[in-house]
């Protein structure tokens, strides 16, 4: 087990970690009483590779079976551990080396040109929308949901959440509005049936774009309702509100001055912006190198000190900025409990190394929430300092006065709604 143990050793100060070897030999690290994990790893080479690589390692190998758990414990409850232990793990000397050198090329790992960008796109979310809707909500939601009571269902916080971003667009008759990023097609429709609008979404995924296309003829909103498979980047019309959701996270550090000076470009000089994407409270860093691999090449979440500087520089003005910090934390636990109940059927369409792949990605997310530095973000720009009140009220008013009007609206898209076959 050395060196593995030596790293175990500095890395567990909160908890219990029981590691049973290849040879069936156990390992206690204690930190602190609680919690207490038991783990078996099958495999000999995993004391090396994890040693040098644990975030990468850990998630191959609980994905092909050669790291288990015993006594009760689950993947949840290790991932649990890991999370809370995760600072002692940053400054263990080889992981601290290791991870200059991985900032230090995070501009090739966030690499997201024209092109490039779509096939980092297509790995997740071409898998199948008949797979997205098994563990989505019934508009097939892919982002943070947003939580006003503790007991709201996963459906009815996705609607508060569209509330919530409509109400900062403050809609009227007549504005053109670009969905950046635009999944399957929720957000803009809802914006449409709220108000007369006229909405274009664009997306770099195949799947998406052509059920957002059916959903808004379903909806009989074709006529102001587009979804387009195109680049943002090749955009090249102007308009009065611009919205983006789950997608700046795809975008790389290293592009952001190129997305917010296309945000200027596009922008009406009277126009608005909301920007919800994820984010951290920490310093800059690197995405997990599993995530990378398996789940989001490309993809990154920003510290707020790499996004500032960037719209600093492209001249827009941040007219309200909000966080939301636990509420991708129980988005996340409702995915996964929906997947859960799903698993066998999951299982039959790919196998079981992916059941377990997205187990590990949706678990270890939601304890980044929970117990890590993640958060999410909602940042209003504009051109102008005036664009948008100057009083912060009328988000929550518009919130109340479009809660009335939802009736009609659910009955709109209603029709667009998937369940499980």
């Amino acid at each position: 087990m050395f060196p593995l143990s030596h790293m175990l050793k500095a890395f567990v100060r909160t908890g219990t970690l029981k590691v049973i070897d290849a040879d069936g030999r156990e390992h206690v690290f204690a930190g602190s009483p609680s919690p207490t994990v038991t783990m078996r790893l099958t495999d000999r080479s995993l004391y090396h590779k994890l040693f040098l690589n644990p975030e990468l390692h850990a998630g191959e190998a609980y994905m092909d079976g050669r790291m288990s758990f015993e006594n009760g414990s689950t993947i949840r409850d290790f991932l649990t551990l890991f999370s809370l232990n995760r600072s002692s793990l940053a400054t263990y000397p080889l992981q601290s080396v290791l991870k200059r050198i991985s900032r230090g090329v995070k501009r090739f790992q966030q690499a997201n040109p024209v092109g490039k960008a779509q096939r980092n796109v297509a790995h997740h979310y071409d898998l199948g929308n008949d797979f997205y809707k098994l563990f989505l909500d019934k508009g097939m939601q892919y982002s943070c949901a947003y939580f006003i009571n503790d007991d709201d269902t996963l459906e009815e916080a996705q609607q508060n959440k569209l509330r919530l971003i409509a109400s900062k667009l403050q809609l009227k008759p007549g504005l053109k509005i670009l969905d950046i990023g635009s999944g399957w097609g929720d957000l803009a429709l809802y914006l449409a049936a709220m108000e007369d609008v006229d909405v274009t979404g664009v997306t770099l995924s195949k799947e998406q774009h052509a059920l957002s296309n059916e959903k808004a003829r379903r909806a009989g909103l074709s006529h102001r309702v587009r979804f387009e498979l195109l680049d943002y980047r090749k955009v090249d019309k102007r308009f009065d509100r611009i919205v983006s959701v789950g997608m700046f996270e795809h975008v790389g550090v290293h592009h952001y001055g190129e997305f917010f000076a296309k945000i200027n470009a596009l922008l009406d000089d009277d126009g608005l912006m909301v920007l919800h994407s994820i984010g951290k409270m920490s310093p800059p860093g690197t995405a997990s190198p599993w995530l990378r691999k398996y789940i989001f090449p490309g993809a990154y979440s920003p510290a707020l000190s790499e996004v500032f500087p960037v719209v600093e520089q492209n001249s827009l003005w941040v007219t309200d900025l909000e966080f939301l910090r636990l509420h991708y934390a129980k988005t996340l636990n409702h995915w996964h409990r929906r997947f859960v109940a799903n698993r066998a059927r999951i299982a039959a369409m790919y196998d079981e190394r992916f059941c377990r792949m997205f187990e590990f990605y949706l678990i270890s997310a939601e304890t980044m929430f929970t117990s890590g530095s993640q958060l999410v973000f909602h940042m209003q720009l504009a051109r102008k300092r005036d664009a948008a009140p100057i009083v912060r009220d009328y988000i929550t008013d518009l919130q109340r006065h479009y809660r009335l009007q939802e009736a009609e609206c659910l009955k709109v898209l209603k029709g667009t709604e998937l369940t499980p076959a």
